[in-house]
């Protein structure tokens, strides 16, 4: 199998774990260049918040390294918060935890998320 078919495969069988949660979702989506992450409404798949490498809030050079992810997960925590969501589970869309995706979450969880 191709590794990105391979990476979507893991990411439904996290999804459909998610969704019997019945709580609003992080899911983090990474490329080589930028990481993005948004907060979804399990729901009404509806998106309550988003922040990204490219919004204009973060000033970062590199937007694909670790220092950059940190500011993303800062970023998603507090607009996540003022759209009031307190609670999320995490969806990292079959990524591996470690790496960015890994200092995206705990930034989120140091700036208020719980999950």
């Amino acid at each position: 199998m191709d590794k990105k078919l391979k990476r979507i495969r893991r990411s439904r069988k996290a999804r459909a774990k998610i969704k019997e949660l019945l709580v609003p979702r992080l899911s983090v989506h990474r490329t080589s260049r930028h990481i993005y992450a948004q907060i979804i409404d399990s729901v009404e798949d509806k998106v309550l918040a988003s922040a990204s490498t490219l919004h204009k809030d973060i000033n970062i050079d590199n937007s694909g390294n670790k220092d950059a992810a940190k500011e993303v997960g800062k970023l998603i925590a507090e607009r996540g918060i003022k759209a009031g969501v307190n609670k999320v589970a995490f969806d990292r869309s079959g990524f591996k935890y470690h790496g960015r995706v890994q200092v995206l979450a705990d930034a989120a969880r140091e700036n208020g998320l719980k999950f």
